[in-house]
């Protein structure tokens, strides 16, 4: 179901260009916050928080407290999507934003198990829960403010400035922590360093906020308002009357979700602990590899506009199931030119899907449930996948010793999320 947008102000005004720009500094800013978790449990919060553990216990309690955010991302998005279609976009981009900073610097400040025993545990999961609540509200107004600004016919391109916050957060977290890491002893790195990119984040979200204060709300939701289309309870109407588009945005989206997890946030344990090789290395890798994959969304984004959603979104999925198939066996040859193909490969077929569809979610919805129906499709993919592969692949590797499981795992979610982008983009024609 698509709605047509109607202006209620001067497109002169509207400027989405700076909507745009403003989508991907915040978003940038929320994600950086959610990738320097993934990185602390894979290198330090083990030993940290979950003592008593051996090295690969430790790790999979340390990613199972990461998971725990992603419980709480469907909340959020259900939450703030509800009123985001009720009160407006904009003072939801701000709450979650504000969410996810505040506990970020918390997790800064929390004592570890050696301070305060058990409820350094307890805490961090508290923290992580609500930062998991700011995410899931982030990216459904994020997309919509830039998606619902832009012309009819760049959507994709600037669906994709929110999308380039993902890798560029994650480009920011990559290079704080290997700034730290590098200049400081383990000992010190353990001791207080790993606190750094957590507190750093309060300078970056002050920042944040005062962006999103200065733009415009989304003339899609003035329209809504003005003709007293909205819903009273946008939740309802959307589990009502679009269950189909959410389960399918879902399953379309689980399968990039859980291979931009393994990317992001296990490879870099299990490169370091199963294969030995240079925590600085692996990080430089996946520096340069979420370079590549920030350059491919607009590009595959700009090409959506031109030829379809459809045609970019399927070769792109296709390629992102060969790819995940392949992954782990080259990785595993423990050649670091080779890894580092594996890793380039990875984000460019990540791109091409990451990219286009932002713009394919919102097209699935009207307007005055927009914001509900595309956070709720995208979080749940996002427990789904994301939420889950981390611990899974942890789990996986302790259980078998081996990375074959974790190929197989890999393959099936890629394969599920293709054929539900091929059944979705039959859906939205209009886009393709």
């Amino acid at each position: 179901m698509t709605s047509t947008q109607i202006s209620v102000t001067p497109r002169a005004t509207v400027r989405p260009l700076k909507v745009a720009g403003a989508s991907l500094i915040g978003t940038a800013i929320e994600w950086y916050d959610y990738f320097i978790y993934g990185m602390a449990a894979a290198i330090v919060f083990g030993p940290l928080f979950f003592p008593s553990f051996s090295s690969i216990a430790g790790t999979l309690a340390a990613f199972a407290t990461f998971s725990v955010g992603f419980i709480a991302r469907p909340i959020g998005g259900v939450v703030m999507g509800h009123f985001g279609d009720r009160i407006g976009r904009k003072s939801m981009l701000v709450l979650s934003l504000m969410l996810m900073g505040g506990a970020t610097v918390g997790i800064g400040l929390l004592p570890t198990y050696a301070t305060i025993g058990v409820w350094a545990p307890i805490l961090l999961v508290t923290l992580r829960f609500v930062q998991g609540i700011g995410v899931g509200g982030e990216w459904g107004g994020a997309v919509l403010m830039a998606v619902e600004h832009a012309p009819a016919h760049r959507k994709g391109f600037y669906g994709s400035f929110p999308q380039m916050g993902v890798p560029g957060g994650l480009i920011l977290a990559n290079l704080v922590f290997l700034g730290v890491s590098t200049s400081l002893s383990e000992e010190a790195f353990l001791s207080w360093g790993w606190r750094v990119p957590f507190l750093a984040s309060a300078v970056m979200v002050l920042m944040g906020l005062v962006i999103r204060f200065t733009i415009t709300e989304s003339p899609d939701f003035e329209k809504v308002k003005s003709t007293h289309r909205d819903q009273r309870l946008p939740i309802v109407t959307v589990l009502r009357e679009n269950l189909r588009e959410v389960l399918l945005a879902a399953g379309a989206f689980i399968g990039i979700n859980t291979v931009g997890y393994i990317f992001m946030a296990y490879l870099l344990s299990y490169s370091t602990k199963v294969l030995g090789m240079s925590k600085t290395l692996v990080l430089v890798f996946t520096l340069v590899a979420s370079f590549v994959w920030l350059i491919v969304i607009p590009v595959a984004s700009m090409l959506s506009d031109r030829y379809g959603r459809r045609r970019l979104l399927v070769t792109g999925s296709v390629g992102l199931t060969v790819w995940a198939a392949a992954l782990f066996p080259l990785i595993d040859l423990g050649n670091p030119a080779v890894m580092m193909l594996a890793l380039l490969g990875t984000a460019v077929f990540m791109g091409i899907v990451y990219g286009p569809i932002a713009a394919l979610f919102t097209e699935l919805f009207s307007a005055e449930v927009r914001y509900s129906g595309a956070s709720l499709g995208y979080q749940i993919g996002s427990v789904l996948g994301g939420g889950l592969a981390p611990t899974v692949a942890a789990a996986l590797y302790a259980n078998w010793g081996s990375s074959a499981p974790i190929t197989l795992y890999l393959t099936a979610v890629t394969l599920l999320s293709l054929l539900c982008v091929v059944a979705i983009t039959r859906k939205v024609r209009a886009a393709a």
